[in-house]
């Protein structure tokens, strides 16, 4: 029983020795990626345009966003409306 104890954490011992994320390779990764993307728009002088069909896209999107809300709320304004006036008709017929 002691040698399967013994065991057990000089193995645990060992896989968390063994666990280290910090490599090397991972590191040099992202200054790679970012000097070549750097080094690519050393030479770009142009500047950004507004693309005005994606943003009438956008204002179409909203509104039909906008008009689906206000759907939404009247058929909940129209289901408490209903709810209302059956507890109205429950209490009107326990009074009698």
């Amino acid at each position: 029983m002691k040698f399967r104890i013994a065991l057990v954490a000089a193995a645990s011992v060992a896989l968390a020795a063994c666990g280290s994320n910090q490599d090397a390779s991972t590191e040099a990764e992202a200054d790679t990626v970012e000097v070549a993307a750097d080094e690519a728009l050393t030479d770009v002088d142009a500047t950004a345009v507004a693309d005005e069909a994606a943003t009438a896209a956008e204002d179409e999107a909203g509104e039909a966003e906008t008009a689906e809300e206000a759907a939404i709320q009247e058929a909940g304004d129209n289901a408490a409306a209903t709810a209302e006036a059956a507890l109205d008709a429950m209490g009107e017929d326990l009074e009698n």
